[in-house]
């Protein structure tokens, strides 16, 4: 079984070049209305969809109002990118931290309102 998530979205223009240009992310399939992209390493796809589409069933109208949705992107090392993201001007919406539960983390967000965490899983704190 193979899953991508998608979002209904009227910033398709404004989404490729964020998830391209920001997080390396490839085009796995691109028209007027649909975009399909693909990590750096094609394990996982995220697909966006233009709201009120003629060719999309009335289930996949409604645009995404922005809240309630958040992606988790797993990195080799989160501190690299946190420093590249900076240094790109990327606004960070919370500031690189460890969790005793044993993640390093930082979070970034879309042109859609999608937070997104990019973490470095490590050792839980022993307590």
């Amino acid at each position: 079984m193979k899953m991508n998530a998608g979002i209904i979205t009227s910033k398709l223009e404004e989404t490729r070049k964020f998830y391209t240009e920001i997080l390396g992310f490839g085009i796995t399939f691109q028209n007027e209305f649909y975009l399909l992209l693909h990590t750096p390493d094609k394990q996982a796809e995220l697909s966006f969809l233009l709201p009120d589409h003629p060719s999309q069933q009335a289930l996949f109208q409604p645009a995404f109002t922005g809240k309630g949705v958040y992606l988790t992107i797993e990195v080799e090392n989160v501190d690299e990118w946190y420093q590249k993201l900076k240094k790109m001007g990327v606004a960070i919406k919370i500031d690189l931290r460890a969790e005793p539960w044993g993640d390093k983390h930082f979070a970034i967000q879309d042109p859609n309102g999608v937070g997104i965490d990019i973490v470095t899983y490590t050792q839980p704190d022993k307590q």
